[in-house]
């Protein structure tokens, strides 16, 4: 057996918010500044004076969970957010140990007074015949909870620990999210989780005989598990205080391997209509539970998701913090077992709001803190091994100078299976939503590719083309280069607009949007065999094309040359994973859409070898939707 090596990686908590006038203006954003109160001003595009601001939360993270103590019979639990006052909290036991997939069995419920109190009376309520997991005699015991406001919506999903002793009921620390199983390689990955407090945790395997234990108290754990076999098996345990979770992961197969293997594609999942679970504070949980229910049944080895995971364009870090943390634990229960490979879109934006309007006009600042790429870089564990950042680049007004510009780290990143690479771009970063009105104030275009990216990705494909274990490659990007449903108007067309580009320092780039779309589509057409195609999202609902030469691709305006297509190219655009739909529109491409459809779905790409083939299903009603030899 190899030997395992453990690695802690990282142990952090919520970064502090800093006063709006701490921060420096970054140079790529020159009409930009502080005034002597502290108030961030700039110009629009008529050069009308716009105000900024972060605006306010409506729940945080923080404020949804409680401040437990416990009593004789049971815990008192105080809530800080205002908002959750009048609301309920209905809990259950997690039977942990007893089922493949334990999620709590919800069966009390109890009031949120007006001052954010809730008593459980653990004692009364989860007595005998009541008891499933046992807790009685163990003398403690895990609960999963749901908040509800007033109004009945669904805020969170938590879980609480807890123990019996000579006083009474006491909380316990305990593993808040997770474990989960992440940069799964043939050799390695990364088992993480959150704790309620800071613990010393430990983590068994039968990879080796060693148990890891944590040196220090940490919220935040990452471990590397390393030195594993190849497409192996793996069960591992976490422990923390009195809760045992165990769980099990497999790892890819020897780079190059053509054995068959499936994965699993989708995007937009941000909440939809009808109430319930498909509206937990920002994310349609519903349909995100059957798709990992559906994943795992279909035996997916992974699933790539990119972008639109919830509701997002806030301000505030612990609110855009709690609607991710709602995705998380739709999908909790399934990436105990395999890994969900998460990209950005323009719903996960992060900014500055104009005070007039409400909308968000800038990634926040400082970048380190308050924009949406550190944001989902904290949150999330992904690959580390894409571009630093825009820093540098030829529009850089500060060249010599880091921090112009936020990062990309774990948002743009490559990975490989078998004999498959996944490359994850980032077509939002540096977002600024409402750039037609505040060019001034800069920013990236929805669907802009910026130069920097760009160039890392001709570099990664030039890689992997030369890459004898690689036999396919798939470009998963949020916006499609060829929208044809609800985003007509901006993706990479913007209705054939090609002035449309990102604003810096007060200048707009020299490529626009269509000619950008055309230098993706150069890289993965015709400098590269083994692209496959994009997979896209942005637009709520699935459809697919074959891109070829003679696939109308500009307006009839078009004066700027024309990229010939040497190879078709496919693109699959599935966002129709619960956000609400969008039906088909016109386009000049129109007639190579095929499979087009608003139900929810899931694709799975069948890989066999040098044989792909897609076949998509609804997550909802296990039909399926639509099959195809892609290769």
């Amino acid at each position: 057996m190899n030997k395992i090596i453990l690695l802690v990686l990282l142990g952090i908590g919520s970064a502090a918010a800093l006063p709006a006038q701490t921060a420096p203006v970054p140079a790529a954003h020159t009409t930009l500044h502080f005034d002597k109160k502290g108030v961030l001003r700039g110009r629009g595009t008529g050069d009308q004076k716009i105000v900024l601001e972060r605006k306010a939360a409506r729940y945080t993270l923080a404020g949804v969970m409680p401040r437990a103590s416990g009593t004789k019979d049971g815990l008192r639990l105080v809530f800080s957010d205002k908002n959750l006052r009048g609301g309920r909290i209905t809990y259950g036991l997690i039977p942990y140990g007893q089922h493949t997939f334990p999620t709590a069995v919800l069966r009390f419920t109890a009031e949120i007074d007006e001052k954010g109190v809730a008593l459980l009376p653990i004692h009364d309520d989860l007595k005998e015949g009541y008891d499933h997991t046992g807790w009685r005699q163990a003398g403690f015991g895990v609960i999963g909870y749901r908040l509800t406001s007033a109004k009945g919506t669904i805020v969170y999903e938590g879980k609480l620990a807890f123990a019996a002793t000579s006083a009474g009921i006491e909380p316990r620390p305990t593993v808040l999210r997770g474990p989960f199983v992440s940069s799964q390689t043939h050799h390695s990955a990364v088992i993480w989780y959150e704790t309620s407090e800071p613990v010393r945790t430990c983590i068994k395997t039968d990879a080796a005989p060693d148990t890891f234990f944590s040196r220090s108290p940490l919220t935040r754990h990452e471990v590397t598990l390393a030195g594993l076999t190849p497409d192996t098996e793996y069960r591992y345990t976490v422990c923390c205080d009195g809760a045992a979770l165990p769980f099990r992961f497999r790892t890819a197969p020897t780079p190059g391997s053509r054995q068959p293997f499936s994965f699993a594609y989708a995007s937009d999942s941000r909440s939809g209509y009808g109430g319930g679970e498909r509206n937990v504070y920002g994310t349609n949980a519903q349909i995100m539970q059957r798709i990992g229910a559906l994943a795992v049944r279909e035996n997916a080895a992974f699933v790539q998701f990119t972008g639109d995971l919830a509701d997002g364009y806030l301000s505030r870090p612990d609110e855009l913090r709690l609607q991710l943390t709602n995705w998380i634990h739709a999908v909790e229960p399934y990436w105990h077992y395999l890994p969900f490979n998460v990209g950005m879109g323009n719903h996960e934006s992060l900014g500055w709001a104009n005070v007039a309007t409400g909308s968000i006009v800038a990634d926040g600042f400082p970048y380190d803190t308050h924009s949406a790429e550190a944001l989902f870089a904290e949150v999330f564990v992904n690959p580390q091994n894409g571009p630093h950042s825009e820093d540098g680049s030829r529009y850089d007004p500060d060249p010599y100078r880091r921090g112009d510009f936020p990062t990309y780290a774990e948002n743009v990143f490559v990975y490989t299976y078998g004999n498959t690479a996944m490359v994850v771009l980032n077509s939002d970063y540096w977002y600024a939503p409402t750039l037609k009105n505040t060019r001034p104030i800069g920013g990236n275009l929805h669907g802009y590719i910026m130069d920097e990216q760009l160039r890392w990705l001709k570099n990664t494909l030039a890689e992997l083309e030369t890459d004898s274990t690689v036999d396919h490659v798939f470009v998963t990007v949020h916006t499609p280069p060829f929208p044809n449903g609800g985003h007509r108007g901006d993706c990479m067309w913007y209705n054939g607009d090609n002035s449309h580009r990102p604003w810096i320092a007060g200048q707009p780039v020299e490529k626009g949007i269509i000619e950008r779309r055309d230098e993706l589509l150069d890289l993965c057409a015709n400098r590269s065999a083994k692209v496959v195609g994009f997979l896209c999202g942005d637009e709520h609902n699935y459809n697919r094309m074959l891109v070829d030469n003679s696939t109308p691709r500009y307006p009839d305006n078009w004066d700027k040359p024309r990229l010939t297509l040497q190879r078709p190219l496919w693109q699959f655009i599935n966002g129709a994973a619960g956000a609400p739909f969008y039906a088909q529109q016109k386009l000049p491409w129109s007639a190579a859409v095929q499979g087009f459809t608003v139900q929810n779905a899931l694709c799975f790409f069948d890989i066999s070898g040098k044989s792909i083939r897609l076949r998509v299903m609804n997550p909802d009603t296990l039909e399926e939707i639509d099959r195809v030899e892609v290769r």
